[in-house]
């Protein structure tokens, strides 16, 4: 395993585990898979140590989503992550294909600049030039290479991508079939092919998926955490496995600093304070738990750099600060209201973070 790659891959990062969970199967597993369903969910769901190895949790929230996500692939069907930003379907799909075929890597970002060739072959040209189509010539996409190996393809963001590259997928998820009319053959799926793409709610109306495609997944909407505790443990995971991998020189946030940063996101996500007591404007951006974990990350880069090696109030501010104003008219109404009805009345604990919100104007 290198260490000077900035992000390793889900199979790598967690190779002990999962090598664990191998060696300790006893239940049947299907074609194509390097698990049984039941040490998948283990996988995921962590809590339990394996021949001396503790497997640590990779998604925190409700386990029957979960479970209805690995059954799913253990059919015919495709499976749909739909959720707001940073409920962790990307983090979910990684995994789930990481337990299952060991490979988390045959992905298609969709963008508004995908094509149809990304989700079934493209040419290199030179050698089409040269030769005519063979299948040498050949570039194959991360899904027909899950299709000839009989493994799990993921497809990012699918709402983002234009409805003739959504429509590329209907035919490949009901025949299980790519026809290659160039070189006047078909590619079979291999037993244990499946794709799990990804959709954000934000992104609803962009491209629109047609009830056609739809049908050819089962869909699990992925909730944001359900309460206070099991964000901030969320959070708290997250920030200590990021952070292992990156020189930011700093201590990790200690809980009074975790709380502050949750209770704050929910109370502007939800346009409530969490006793219920007080209405408050929302902002334009998601404040979703993954951009928790990002502010308390540089916060701590911050702190490392440019501070004591542990998180301040000055620290967490500024990170505040970027990650709350995302439009600078109706953002900076909302926080400058937050910061004076509710911060401000919330006492000494958190009067020196309300002090160094307020000098960064």
């Amino acid at each position: 395993m290198s260490t000077n790659v900035q992000r390793l891959p889900a199979e790598e990062l967690y190779q002990r585990e999962l090598e664990a969970l191998i060696s300790a199967e006893h239940d049947a597993v299907p074609t194509g898979w390097r698990l049984s369903p039941r040490s998948v969910l283990i996988y995921l769901t962590g809590g339990e140590t394996v021949k001396g190895v503790e497997i640590t949790p990779k998604y925190m929230g409700n386990r029957r989503l979960v479970e209805i996500a690995i059954a799913t692939l253990v059919t015919d069907r495709a499976l749909l992550l739909i959720g707001e930003p940073g409920t962790a379907k990307s983090w979910l799909s990684e995994h789930l294909a990481a337990a299952i075929n060991g490979d988390s890597t045959k992905v298609v970002q969709g963008t508004a600049g995908t094509t149809e060739e990304q989700i079934r072959y493209s040419w290199n040209y030179a050698m089409l030039i040269a030769k005519g189509p063979s299948p040498e010539a050949m570039v194959k996409s991360p899904v027909y290479r899950a299709m000839e190996t009989g493994t799990i393809a993921r497809v990012e963001e699918i709402s983002r991508c234009a409805s003739e590259v959504q429509d590329a997928l209907i035919s490949i998820l009901s025949e299980k079939r790519l026809s290659v009319p160039e070189l006047g053959m078909e590619v079979p799926a291999q037993k244990g092919f499946s794709v799990i793409a990804t959709a954000n709610t934000r992104d609803k109306g962009v491209n629109d998926m047609s009830a056609a495609l739809k049908r050819r997944f089962n869909i699990v909407v992925l909730p944001t955490p359900a309460d206070m505790a099991t964000e901030m443990e969320i959070v708290r995971t997250r920030v200590a496995q990021l952070s292992a991998g990156l020189d930011l020189f700093a201590a990790q946030p200690d809980e009074d600093t975790v709380e502050k940063v949750v209770t704050i996101f929910r109370e502007l996500r939800f346009g409530a304070t969490l006793d219920g007591k007080q209405k408050l404007k929302t902002t334009s951006g998601v404040l979703s738990t993954a951009e928790a974990i990002s502010l308390l990350a540089n916060s701590m880069a911050l702190a490392g750099s440019f501070g004591s090696g542990s998180i301040s109030a000055s620290d967490l501010a500024a990170a505040l600060q970027g990650a709350v104003i995302k439009d600078e008219e109706k953002d900076k109404v909302s926080w400058k209201e937050y910061l004076e009805n509710v911060m401000k009345k919330r006492g000494s604990a958190w009067l020196p973070l309300y002090r160094a919100c307020r000098e960064l104007g």
